[in-house]
């Protein structure tokens, strides 16, 4: 089965940042020789993660929020003796929502409900470029 692998890079404002990257993959996934089968979309980083939602500026501060009640970034956690970046709430964080998300796709569009979008969520503490890959999978 053929496999094509890209990566694209995304800017993530720190503690939150909420990026849709739908379009891009959209995009990955049009411009492959692949008709139909999967795309992986994977964070490369322990501060970052992939998800869906419905990209919207008052649920993304929903998400925010609800992750701060859940796992609050001012809180001591003892990661931060190891290193001294004060992330550890970061780590946490992206550890609950995880580093990829895999979407079937057929005739080269993405199965996405019409509410749906594929966001890139950085938690670090600091503005980050991350670097994502992505695995597409299928027939021609």
């Amino acid at each position: 089965m053929p496999v094509e692998t890209r990566e694209i890079s995304v800017t993530g404002k720190e503690d939150c940042g909420i990026v849709d990257i739908t379009e891009i993959i959209s995009e990955e996934v049009r411009k492959s020789k692949i008709r139909n089968g999967t795309v992986t979309i994977f964070c490369i980083g322990s501060t970052g993660a992939i998800t869906t939602m419905e990209f919207e500026p008052n649920l993304s501060k929903d998400v925010s929020e609800t992750l701060d009640q859940l796992i609050p970034l001012d809180r001591d956690y003892h990661h931060h003796k190891t290193w001294g970046d004060y992330n550890g709430g970061s780590h946490l964080r992206a550890m609950l929502i995880g580093p990829s998300l895999t979407v079937p796709f057929v005739e080269k569009n993405l199965t996405l409900g019409t509410w749906q979008q594929i966001v890139y969520i950085n938690f670090d503490r600091i503005e980050k470029v991350r670097r994502i890959v992505l695995q597409i999978l299928g027939e021609f």
